[in-house]
């Protein structure tokens, strides 16, 4: 009976899960773009991640496709217990899949660059959003100092690279900016 009485309330759990990702997909499907933040199972009433999810993530980021024994091996975990946490963590919404990372220069004609933003007041949310919606943008950071935001640009070409900045500079919010290209990659 308590077994079955545990087993109601996990069950009950990922049903709130399951509800709570699809709002925000239809959420986010509105602007094109499917996102989870870390704490979307603290939200959704799952236990915060422990070391063991943070060491798992963190072995995941290294080689996505390391298999599930090697990666018990290095938790000093069961098979299962892997297999059971990254469930978990893909159903919370904090794992959202697994991609494949390439050499900055492989892609020799892809140009990138850093863009460090200044937010006007407190609009950095929105200016995060529309930065989201943009293609060019590769990836967002927060930081403390001058800027706001630190975004990583690609384009294939000067002038491509010349209309993203112009959009981006033209978002509600952004009050200044500055660009800084890449030229060399030492370390990656």
């Amino acid at each position: 009976m308590v077994r079955q009485k545990y087993s109601q309330r996990i069950d009950q759990s990922y049903m709130v899960i399951d509800q709570f990702d699809r709002q925000i997909y239809r959420f986010d499907h509105a602007i094109g773009r499917l996102w989870f933040a870390q704490g979307v199972a603290v939200r959704a009433g799952l236990r915060r991640m422990d070391d063991t999810d943070r060491q798992l993530i963190a072995l995941l980021r290294n080689d996505a496709r390391a298999s599930v024994a090697s990666l018990a091996k290095a938790l000093g975990v069961a098979r299962g217990t892997v297999q059971n946490r990254m469930r978990r963590l893909a159903r919370a919404g904090v794992i959202v899949g697994y991609t494949v990372r390439l050499k900055p220069d492989v892609e020799e004609q892809r140009m990138r660059a850093f863009m460090t933003v200044a937010v006007e007041g407190n609009q950095v949310d929105a200016v995060i959003r529309a930065l989201r919606g943009e293609p060019a943008v590769a990836a967002l950071y927060s930081t403390n100092g001058r800027w706001d935001i630190v975004a990583e640009l690609r384009a294939d070409t000067l002038e491509e690279f010349d209309r993203v900045l112009a959009r981006i500079r033209l978002i509600e919010g952004i009050s200044q900016t500055e660009t800084s290209l890449l030229l060399s990659t030492f370390k990656f």
